[in-house]
């Protein structure tokens, strides 16, 4: 039996993708968390063989449980799941660590086949994260855009920003200062040519970078 843990903050979502895995007959979900902290911790006690982690999640978002676990558990082979197809969340999740990409759109046969992968040691990416990835590449230096000069972290405050966290409520998710808060809120309106929060939140709504 494949051993999955799912997170996502949706208790709904927790529950279909649980009958979609449980349904194969072949895998079993041994814990599921609704935020990145808490994923990690069941990690740690389910040692589940796969983890299924939304990019979207208060506490710890997705790219930052993926970063973590390459060094709490650096053989976990994680799968990134999102609203998100854009090249720019493909690219993030990559570097982060992920060895999986797959939409809520997708098919539910999809994720089991995802999950297969990743217990083989394989990738896994979507047809249509794929082409936006390829598309993006063939473009070459004219595919870039203002998100491409942002770290990880950057990209990650700047989410935040945009669902309307408040500088403390930022710190306490990723175990960081208030003023360090403050300190990537004032690259982010440099790097982006912004002058305040509501053009941050602005610029995250038209880059889709907050889920519906």
């Amino acid at each position: 039996m494949i051993r999955v843990l799912l997170a996502d903050d949706h208790s709904i979502v927790r529950d279909g993708l649980r009958r979609i895995v449980e349904e194969d007959g072949a895998m079993t979900v041994v814990a599921e968390a609704s935020d990145g902290r808490e994923a990690l911790r069941k990690i740690d006690d389910s040692r589940p063989d796969v983890a299924v982690v939304d990019i979207s999640m208060p506490g710890y978002d997705g790219l930052e449980v993926v970063s973590r676990l390459k060094d709490a558990h650096p053989t976990l082979p994680v799968l990134i799941l999102t609203m998100h197809e854009e090249a720019q969340y493909v690219v993030r999740a990559i570097e982060a660590g992920a060895m999986g990409y797959l939409t809520k759109q997708s098919a539910p046969e999809q994720l089991v086949t995802a999950i297969r992968k990743l217990h083989d040691g394989q990738r896994y990416i979507t047809d249509e994260a794929t082409e936006a990835l390829a598309l993006r590449i063939a473009k070459g230096t004219r595919a870039k855009t203002p998100l491409d000069s942002l770290s990880m972290r950057e990209l990650q405050v700047l989410r935040r920003l945009g669902m309307g966290h408040t500088n403390r409520e930022i710190a306490s998710a990723y175990n960081i200062s208030i003023k360090t808060v403050d300190t990537y809120r004032a690259r982010l309106l440099k790097k982006l040519d912004l002058r305040n929060n509501a053009e941050l939140i602005r610029f995250a709504l038209q880059n889709n970078l907050v889920e519906p």
